[in-house]
């Protein structure tokens, strides 16, 4: 007959372990501390208006770097980095999607017939690129300045594999124009936070980071 098996003595470290948990379990969401509440859900990028002015036709040059147009080099307004990730609600990176932007010069005028043809020639005013396996896009412009009616902003789209995924539009954080927008005022305080991004100065001109969230 064999005996009884010993009974099992947690050790001290064991019972302070399963006293935490259990007390951790009895406490509201509230007062859990940061590293044991679970993490906020992530949201879509808010989409906004295409406006008039997407190019009828895309540019000849239309890479990353809107201040090089073809041989012709753009000296005004206040150069910046535009820059991100584009990742799925789970934060993983939606490699191979295309970003373009586009936004009117200094001057506030687009490259588009319904803008009177009025833009500088030197400024590309559209940018399209193919993010890689990290998700990550960068495009060199400027500050994006204010034309009639509107506050400094930058048009975006999203595509992957041919389909239109997000059409949306970036702010600067702290203009002045932007309590006036109607587009802007539109937003909720959460779409405003998602939208509205500064641009800080770096070592080789300003810099923007904006991250874009697809519902993919």
């Amino acid at each position: 007959m064999r005996p009884d098996p010993l009974p099992v003595t947690l050790s001290a470290h064991a019972r302070r372990r399963r006293t935490l948990a259990t007390a951790l379990a009895a406490l509201p969401a509230c007062w859990l501390p940061a590293w044991a509440q679970p993490a906020a859900p992530r949201l879509p990028t808010p989409a906004q208006t295409e406006g008039p002015f997407y190019p009828l036709e895309i540019p000849r040059d239309a890479d990353h770097d809107l201040l090089q147009n073809g041989a012709l080099s753009y000296p005004e307004g206040l150069p910046a980095w535009l820059e991100g990730s584009v990742s799925d609600l789970a934060g993983r990176p939606l490699a191979g999607a295309q970003v373009e932007i586009w936004q009117c010069d200094h001057a506030g005028h687009y490259h588009h017939p319904g803008d009177g043809g009025r833009a500088d020639a030197r400024f590309q005013g559209f940018g399209r690129v193919t993010v890689g396996a990290d998700g990550r896009y960068r495009f060199r412009t400027i500050r994006p300045a204010p034309y009639s009616g509107r506050t400094p902003h930058i048009h975006l789209k999203v595509r992957l594999r041919g389909r239109e995924l997000l059409t949306t539009q970036v702010y600067v954080a702290g203009d002045p124009g932007n309590p006036r927008d109607f587009l802007w005022r539109s937003l909720t305080p959460a779409e405003r936070a998602a939208l509205t991004v500064p641009f800080v100065p770096g070592s080789d001109g300003l810099r923007a980071e904006f991250a874009i969230v697809i519902a993919a």
